[in-house]
């Protein structure tokens, strides 16, 4: 069959590695891809939000299955667009995707179906927000209600803090902003939770842990991941059981009586309190850099699981996982998440050694003259297999002083909470 993979970043290389090693698969495009995914695929330069230009393109190229990678495509309609051609699509629907594309949508299905998450208010406009700032307790965290590319969350230590958070989010810093959403400051562990569902059942897709602060021991501000590891340090059966009864079901449930029904992946980005959980967000889609770390530790065709999703067939099918722990690093250009260079030559990148434990996904690259150029925040992610995560971040690090990028950055410390415990 003929594949296309929808985006540009790592999650979207380590989709189309994965996809690459099933027999089922013919031909594999990329749109647009990156520098990593030329060498496995056929990237083709085109806009994401052309869904016009998308649909046109896969009649040309006869595509059987078109995977969609990042949140934007999902919450803009791209599944219901596709709905009158014969391409199976991969992904949540556009009334499903709210759960990413609209924090305060989530918020109040967690208050109408009793799904433990933080306390919360919902402001329409700056001086309302001020006023309740006036009378709350700190740390709060404040949140912009669209998509932000993982970054419109404040976690707000003071008065100060919040008044910024709130200017800015209200200045438009990530898109037009009619509401913003503030909540209670949860203490705990966070955890990144996964599954997958066809509509009727559901299959566990795994956990992982992500490090989303640009500065080491998890300070600085917010980036969209600067590296994960998997399987998460906290899950047990017990814990799994409570995530799956308390949140996850809740929330199928409650989207069915409103008439929609979910198919895809689901994200839940969960606090771990006192061995219980609480919903952070979701996301309808899989975690970037969780995906990279996850994905090499799937012993199944994940094309397969894709393709039973697709046809409702996911209750005949078993998810299998090797027994080793990943782990990743993301290789940040200099200045990230604030303002970086583009355009900057990577050399060195086949001193890199991979093989079944050890990967390279990129991300904000590209090819030039048949040269590696970064042109993103985030560039490359080394992700290393082994039963010990100590011995799977050695490894990485080996790798990271093979290429001797000079011109990025990476968080020496991920992990730090199951290596350095």
């Amino acid at each position: 069959m003929n594949v296309g993979i929808l985006g540009s970043g790592g999650r979207e290389h380590a989709i189309c590695f994965c996809i690459k090693k099933s027999k089922n698969v013919k031909n594999i495009y990329c749109l647009p891809g990156n520098a990593g995914t030329s060498t496995i695929a056929e990237n083709i330069q085109i806009d994401m939000s052309d869904f016009h230009a998308i649909k046109k393109f896969t009649e040309e190229k006869k595509i059987d299955l078109l995977i969609v990678g990042p949140e934007k495509p999902l919450v803009d309609g791209i599944v219901d667009f596709f709905l009158d051609t014969k391409v199976k699509i991969f992904g949540p629907n556009q009334a499903a995707s709210q759960l990413e594309g609209s924090k305060i949508f989530t918020k109040k299905l967690c208050e109408k179906y009793n799904i433990p998450t933080a306390n919360f208010g919902i402001f329409q406009n700056p001086n309302e927000s001020k006023i309740f700032l006036k009378k709350t307790n700190y740390p709060i965290v404040i949140k912009a209600d669209g998509l932000a590319s993982g970054k419109g969350v404040y976690i707000c230590e003071n008065k100060k803090d919040a008044l910024i958070a709130i200017d800015e989010i209200f200045a438009g810093k990530f898109g037009e902003a009619k509401n913003v959403l503030i909540e209670e400051f949860l203490t705990g562990e966070e955890m990144s939770f996964f599954i997958v569902t066809d509509g009727n059942d559901i299959k566990l897709f795994n956990t992982a842990q992500d490090h989303k602060r640009v500065l080491e021991g998890d300070k600085g501000k917010n980036t969209g991941g600067m590296g994960a590891y998997s399987p998460s340090r906290l899950i047990n059966i017990d814990l799994e059981n409570k995530i799956i009864n308390q949140i996850i079901h809740p929330t199928l449930e409650g989207l069915k009586e409103m008439k929609i029904e979910y198919s895809g992946f689901l994200y839940a980005g969960l606090m771990i309190k006192n061995d219980n959980p609480y919903l952070i967000e979701y996301n309808v889609r899989m975690g970037d850099p969780e995906c990279q770390t996850i994905l090499p530790r799937l012993e199944s065709d994940l094309t397969n699981i894709i393709l039973a999703c697709c046809e409702k067939k996911l209750n005949e099918i078993e998810i299998k996982w090797k027994k080793d722990n990943s782990i990743c690093i993301v290789l940040c250009s200099d200045g990230y998440p604030e303002k970086y260079k583009k355009n900057v030559l990577i050399k060195n990148l086949e001193k890199i050694n991979t093989d079944d434990k050890n990967y390279c996904f990129h991300a904000g690259t590209n090819i030039i003259d048949k040269k590696t150029y970064a042109v993103g925040g985030r560039v490359l992610n080394f992700v290393s297999l082994s039963s010990n995560f100590s011995e799977a971040r050695k490894k990485i690090f080996d790798s990271l002083n093979n290429l001797n990028w000079n011109e990025g950055f990476y968080r020496k410390d991920i992990g730090y909470k199951v290596i350095d415990k």
